[in-house]
């Protein structure tokens, strides 16, 4: 009896892998989503604007129908609004789970800086999650969103999107700490059409590693309108903190198709066995679209070019059934 009832469950589970599941993972508030897997499950992050909520299931469709725990809101006037793309990392020489986000000031989009969350054990979503520290740069202090982790060795850095004047830029910083950097460096300027429609834009940036080579995928141009789209640096040279030391590719790398418009603000997380890579991301329903929470949250698998390259494709259409992860 007992072995019919574990061929049994065995049966399920492997039915549950083969029905995957059909995007959008969330159909509002999915903005600069993030995912992570961890112990079994996947926790998704979003811009929620008000909080930072965690969801998390054990599957790809499971994401669609958990219910979302709100683990941090806050008063603090200098960071209580405008909270922006949460990311979860974890940071191994301090043995904790960091949320790293974007928040500012009450009405208005000037002051948004970067912060930090700590969590109180291993456990992503068991964890008391505390305010850990603003992410200063020594030699920029300023406006700075969309931070993100990138890891090379044992080195960590921050690669955050900052404005220099009318452009909105990418800069490094290498992390002496889970919350503080050393001094910061220009990688990426707009300068090729698709990056400047209606605005001048790098934001969003995610790290991808594969055969030994490293990439930044950024969103690219105005949030709001026709442009929003995926553009590529890589790492061809030996010094990250050196600008000469990426390589901005001259075509995007993902743009709109399918009914998804605008597609942007991803993030890269690995399968449960370690051996995928998979693109979460967000889209409008229409075109020109809009920067708010009515952009939906996408995931489908990235592929590989012959020449090691990163392939995206184009946004799976609705209707597509996408197999889970494995």
């Amino acid at each position: 009896m007992l072995k019919y009832f574990l061929c049994l469950l065995i049966l399920v589970a492997q039915s549950l892998v083969a029905s995957g599941f059909q995007n959008p993972i969330k159909a509002t508030d999915g903005s600069d989503p993030f995912v992570v897997y961890h112990d079994g499950y996947y926790y998704l992050t979003t811009t929620t604007w008000t909080n930072i909520k965690i969801t998390r299931a054990t599957t790809i469709a499971g994401l669609k129908t958990a219910s979302p725990k709100t683990i941090w809101t806050d008063s603090t006037s200098s960071r209580c609004c405008n909270m922006w793309a949460p990311e979860i990392h974890w940071q191994a020489k301090e043995g904790s789970w960091y949320i790293y986000y974007s928040a500012g000031t009450s009405g208005t989009f000037d002051n948004q800086q970067t912060h930090a969350l700590k969590s109180s054990s291993t456990n992503i979503w068991d964890s008391t999650w505390s305010y850990a520290s603003r992410i200063a740069i020594p030699n920029r202090d300023v406006w700075a969103i969309d931070s993100t982790v990138l890891v090379l060795g044992t080195t960590r850095y921050l690669v955050y999107s900052s404005w220099d004047g009318s452009n909105q830029c990418l800069y490094i910083s290498k992390m002496n700490s889970a919350t503080s950097v050393g001094n910061t460096v220009k990688i990426s300027t707009p300068t090729y059409s698709w990056e400047k429609v209606g605005a001048n834009v790098n934001e969003g940036p995610a790290a991808i590693y594969h055969g030994g080579r490293t990439w930044i995928v950024y969103s690219a141009s105005n949030c709001a309108g026709t442009g929003y789209t995926l553009g590529r640096l890589e790492l061809t040279g030996s010094d990250p903190l050196n600008a000469n030391s990426w390589t901005k590719y001259a075509n995007p790398i993902f743009v709109s198709g399918n009914g998804n418009y605008q597609p942007g603000h991803n993030g890269f997380f690995l399968s449960p066995s370690g051996n995928q890579i998979w693109n979460v991301y967000h889209a409008n329903a229409v075109t020109p679209g809009t920067c708010d929470g009515q952009r939906r949250t996408m995931i489908q698998q990235v592929n590989w070019n012959s020449d090691g390259t990163p392939n995206l494709g184009s946004p799976r259409s609705l209707s597509d059934n996408v197999s889970e992860p494995v």
